[in-house]
């Protein structure tokens, strides 16, 4: 038994230092999902809470068939979903001028020294803005395989679709990505 399911059925015996160890081991990695998936500070920390509520809730529902990590991921994506589900569509005036994101890539990686690290930190931040504006459905297994680094079977068991139709959702967030990279 790992440590995390170990602490689990501690926690859902009752053990409420058990749960806690759960919470301080796993909220980071949930609040980088939630901010990825909402786009949003505020809503990201909500979004946290409410997977911890959500968690604590259905403890004893946990099935062990799966790692806690992965059932936490999927806690937290569902939450995130609900909390985009409930939003009303907004416009931000906060959105940079539109940049070519392709030629600061190619000019980061042509300029040494610390220059190219600050076109390489631009680079990246406009990648992360580039995925905040995909749909959803392209949005959420990008961020779960590419940046939080799950393999295509733990992706695929958070989202609930089999590892072919995650392959599709993935080959299409990374051809709308590159356009969206494209068009900035």
């Amino acid at each position: 038994m790992s440590d995390d399911a170990e602490l689990l059925a501690r926690a859902a015996g009752g053990d409420d230092t058990a749960f806690g160890a759960l919470v301080r081991e796993h909220t980071p990695r949930m609040y980088r999902v939630a901010l990825r998936i909402t786009d949003s500070a505020a809503e990201a920390e909500d979004v946290v809470q409410e997977a911890w509520l959500a968690a604590w809730r259905s403890l004893d529902g946990f099935r062990r068939e799966s790692a806690v990590s992965t059932w936490l991921y999927r806690v937290v994506t569902n939450s995130a979903l609900a909390v985009l589900r409930r939003r009303r569509p907004t416009v931000s005036l906060d959105d940079p001028a539109p940049q070519s994101t392709v030629d600061n890539a190619l000019l980061a990686a042509a300029v040494p020294g610390p220059e190219g690290g600050v076109v390489r930190a631009e680079e990246v931040d406009a990648v992360l803005r580039a995925i905040g504006r995909l749909e959803v459905s392209q949005r959420v297994p990008l961020v779960l395989r590419e940046l939080e680094g799950l393999s295509y079977e733990e992706v695929a068991e958070v989202l609930d679709v089999n590892v072919g139709a995650l392959r599709s959702r993935l080959h299409r967030a990374r051809v709308a990505l590159l356009a969206e990279l494209r068009e900035r």
